[in-house]
């Protein structure tokens, strides 16, 4: 895919140029500077991905998601529909004493939709996050979480199925 051109709808606004071959960019979406997005990823409508968010090749990230600094998404990571990460445990208006706190979700793992991702939390590579879920704690790799908070319900599985 490596000759694939980038595709940005008319209505975003993308101010970062690290966008990687094949990539598509739908509409109303903000993608702020110092953001790099992989080759081959599908942003969907209606997303913000702010400064110093990191997407790997092949992501897809659904609409009405909003990627906070601190985020990264790894090769292959789908996240679902209005999915919510956060990167301050204690917010207020105006006050950002407190560093913002890093978030990664490894490579191939899903995140279902309207799931919630508490900001520190690592997400396994190959995990499943099941739709609605609140992660409030790291999920390990190949593991299914559902619930609030999510709760491992398959320890290992491979592509969602279990071992």
């Amino acid at each position: 895919m490596s000759d694939a051109a980038i595709f940005v709808h008319p209505t975003s606004d993308v101010q970062t140029t690290a966008i990687g071959a094949g990539t598509r960019i739908w509409q109303f979406c903000v993608v702020m500077r110092d953001v790099t997005i992989g080759s081959g990823c599908n942003i969907c409508s209606h997303c913000l991905i702010e400064s110093g968010v990191s997407v790997g090749d092949d992501v897809t990230v659904k609409s009405g998601v909003q990627l906070w600094t601190g985020v990264t998404l790894e090769d292959r990571v789908f996240v679902g529909p209005n999915a919510t990460f956060t990167n301050d445990l204690h917010p207020r208006s105006k006050d950002h004493s407190q560093p913002y706190r890093a978030t990664r979700v490894r490579a191939g793992a899903s995140i279902g939709a309207n799931a919630t991702i508490l900001p520190g939390v690592e997400i396994g590579e190959g995990a499943m996050i099941g739709a609605g879920a609140v992660v409030t704690r790291d999920v390990p790799a190949g593991a299914t979480v559902v619930g609030n908070p999510a709760v491992i319900v398959s320890p290992r599985g491979t592509k969602g199925k279990p071992a």
